[in-house]
């Protein structure tokens, strides 16, 4: 047994993730650590995510909170156990930054950013001896099982003692994240599940007037309802985006998984937005049908459904000329308008991604079965979540479990 871990780990990524599998290894014993990073700074999607206020996890009960994560509950649920949300609080309180929980449930800095939390995690792992390595593209290994990088016009060679992956998925690929480890793995006879958008917005064929008027525009307060494949109605009030191809959103993110599915098995998914959620169809029925005398229809919409704007531009979008002159067709789509979504935006404009390394080709130490010593954490594994915190506190999560065990091969390792 070789209890010196004077050995080199290689981290490969410098997401939360990577940085997370860094921290974790540190703390059981490794000794020589190095993180390789594809950008010229670490952690750039984490920052940019950051920018509209730092969610960092999500205060909700853990039963609830693991249930976000169907249908890999199971092995994540394990993730979590070993490092949840109370975990990630206690983590950024460690670096100097209080959490407080929002209205909403989800958990923030008190600052709400991001960057003086990253450099005061990086600060700390330089000063624990980690060392980093930026613009180093990696390229897989060589014929001696070393890695290779791509540094300017350098083809390096590095040997590992155990390696672990942090490569993201394919979303905001501007980023670091290009998924061009996909090949890499699979040619070694790793299992990958194919890379799909997650968390992401939908195209839908509007009318060349609601793109030019009305792209940008927020949809609120709205509800969405969707009949799943089993027959299930599926209902959520929050807020979404029109944009020139179709919708995104939180609203939208959060069914993204079952209408991407749906359109995969269907060729597209209709949807059900109810633009007045705070308001019963019977009421609506009966304002609408109140005489309108001299003012126009926008002006009766505005005073007797709360409708302008935007939502009124939907409208339009699905009801010919008589219809909407009849309250009770009207007062029906404003509680039911139908639409139909044609695909998903592309991947690279995704916050997040499905697919990756499946989680069966890894042992319970996120290991994978064909490579001994390579250990895989974050977005390039195959789970996916809502928004809301939940992305990061599991990219955290696998990141933990990843870099000690990691520390603890190389600790078993034989002279």
């Amino acid at each position: 047994m070789d209890g010196n871990l004077n050995r080199e780990l290689v981290i490969i990524g410098g997401g939360p993730a990577g940085l997370m599998a860094a921290e974790s290894a540190l703390a059981n014993g490794a000794s020589n650590v190095s993180v390789y990073e594809r950008m010229g700074s670490v952690a750039r999607k984490f920052l940019i995510a950051g920018k509209g206020g730092l969610n960092l996890t999500h205060s909700e009960p853990m039963p609830q909170f693991i249930q976000r994560y169907l249908p890999q509950t199971r092995s994540i649920g394990h993730w979590l156990r070993e490092f949840g949300p109370d975990a990630v609080r206690a983590w950024a309180a460690g670096l100097g930054v209080e959490t407080f929980v929002g209205s909403s449930g989800r958990v923030f800095p008190h600052d709400l950013k991001a960057a003086p939390l990253l450099r005061a995690w990086v600060r700390r792992l330089r000063a624990n001896g980690v060392r980093f390595h930026v613009n180093h593209e990696w390229l897989g290994w060589d014929e001696a099982g070393r890695l290779r990088f791509s540094h300017g016009d350098d083809d390096l060679r590095i040997a590992s003692d155990a390696t672990v992956l942090a490569l993201g998925g394919a979303s905001w690929p501007v980023l670091g994240s290009n998924g061009a480890w996909v090949s890499i793995l699979a040619d070694r006879g790793v299992t990958i599940t194919p890379l799909q958008a997650a968390n992401c917005g939908f195209d839908v064929a509007w009318s060349e007037h609601l793109k030019s008027r009305f792209a940008g525009a927020p949809i609120k307060p709205v509800a969405i309802t969707w009949t799943e494949q089993a027959g299930t109605q599926v209902h959520r009030q929050g807020e979404f985006v029109l944009t020139e191809t179709g919708i995104e959103g939180s609203l939208v993110y959060a069914l993204s998984a079952q209408l991407r599915e749906a359109i995969a098995r269907e060729g597209s998914a209709e949807i059900f937005v109810d633009l007045a959620p705070l308001r019963d169809h019977a009421r609506l029925l009966r304002d609408l049908s109140r005489p309108r005398g001299k003012h126009s229809l926008a002006k009766h919409l505005h005073r007797h459904a709360g409708i302008d704007g935007a939502k009124s531009a939907l409208l339009h979008e699905v009801l010919d000329r008589d219809s909407l002159q009849d309250p009770a067709r009207l007062a029906a789509t404003i509680k039911a308008l139908p639409l139909r979504l044609l695909r998903p935006r592309p991947i690279g404009e995704a916050i997040s991604t499905a697919g990756g390394v499946a989680l069966d080709a890894c042992d319970d130490r996120l290991m994978l079965h064909k490579l001994p010593g390579v250990f895989c954490a974050g977005e390039m594994l195959d789970w996916e979540a809502p928004t809301g915190g939940y992305l990061l506190t599991a990219s955290m999560a696998s990141g933990f479990i990843a870099g000690k065990a990691a520390a603890r091969h190389l600790q078993h390792r034989k002279t």
